[in-house]
């Protein structure tokens, strides 16, 4: 080997370790539409699905809730009264709470609600006033079944192949009401052919006990994320790298706020991760609360590049999928 070949061999080595790879945004990170295209319809409605998919999202996202017959019901939580018009068809069935709960309502029961953007039930106002418009339309409630058909019969006549993305909704409320959404939810699943980390479904879960027991104990193979949202949870990795593949922050939990001479604090939280081989998916975008960021797409810069996380969860899942292709 010539000297001049070797040094030639010494530089290329040196120059590659110190150049910093950018993240290749069209290969390398997702897009996860939340709650279906919500920036623009009623959330966890077929249509608002159906929108999101026509946008060329890698996953769709889907909130799972059981009904009174053990149906598992695409919602965000438990109650009904801040996304239906439940307190005026049904005003004698809530709780000593205030609250209209899904598990106290058979599936017809709930599909014979109306849904609409969400309000605040107290003074019946849009958390997102610039939204849908307030209780205008039709929209219904659906199961979990009657969304991966939609999804799967899209991915078939379209040629596509857009995943899943469904979250177990507290699982220990559930539990005490003595159902194992877990187990139901894996069941259904399994049916529809989502049974491994190959089958484009990724399965979340906030409460870390139960997404431990639904790898360990009910022995899913699916690719698992790890929901987190307070501080003391970024300390738990390690823990969480032993059954899961990856995590969920709040993207606040990453992107601190500007130093003093205006500049985006990183925190070690996404580097932390991958060292564990854990992908780090976060949440929530929105273009209509941006905070302190100039634009939505200064949020994604920031997240996708210099922060270097998987994926993002948003309402506007268009406007995400329109900057990764433009970068």
């Amino acid at each position: 080997m010539s000297r001049l070949f070797m040094l030639l061999v010494v530089f290329c080595f040196v120059s590659c370790n110190n150049v910093v790879v950018q993240p290749n945004l069209k290969e390398d990170k997702i897009v996860i539409a939340h709650r279906g295209a919500s920036g623009y319809l009623p959330e966890h409605t077929l249509p608002s699905k159906a929108m999101a998919y026509a946008m060329n999202v890698d996953f769709i996202e889907q909130d799972i809730v059981l009904s009174k017959d053990n149906v598992p019901v695409v919602i965000h939580d438990i109650h009904l009264e801040t996304v239906t018009d439940v307190a005026f068809k049904f005003p004698e069935r809530k709780r000593e709470d205030g609250s209209y709960y899904v598990i106290d309502f058979t599936f017809e029961e709930l599909k014979l609600l109306n849904v609409s953007e969400r309000f605040n039930p107290e003074n019946n106002k849009a958390v997102y006033p610039n939204r849908f418009p307030l209780k205008t339309s039709t929209f219904k409630l659906h199961s979990l079944q009657d969304e991966i058909e939609l999804i799967q019969g899209l991915n078939k006549s379209t040629g596509k192949n857009i995943g899943i993305y469904p979250e177990i909704k507290s699982p220990s409320f559930h539990l005490k009401e003595g159902r194992d959404i877990s187990r139901i939810v894996l069941d259904i699943l399994n049916q529809y052919g989502y049974k491994t980390k190959k089958d484009n479904c990724y399965l979340q879960c906030f409460d870390a006990i139960e997404l431990r027991r639904i790898r360990e104990e009910l022995k899913s193979e699916l690719f698992l994320v790890q929901l987190i949202e307070f501080k003391n949870e970024e300390e738990k990795l390690h823990e969480f790298a032993k059954y899961a593949d990856g995590i969920g922050p709040w993207y606040k939990q990453i992107i601190k706020g500007k130093n003093k001479q205006g500049n985006w604090q990183i925190s070690k939280l996404v580097e932390n991760a991958h060292n564990l081989n854990l992908k780090v998916h976060a949440y929530t975008f929105r273009t209509d609360q941006l905070g302190d960021f100039k634009s939505f797409d200064e949020l994604l810069n920031i997240a996708l590049v210099e922060a270097n996380i998987d994926g993002v969860f948003t309402d506007f899942p268009d406007k995400a999928v329109d900057f990764i292709n433009k970068n």
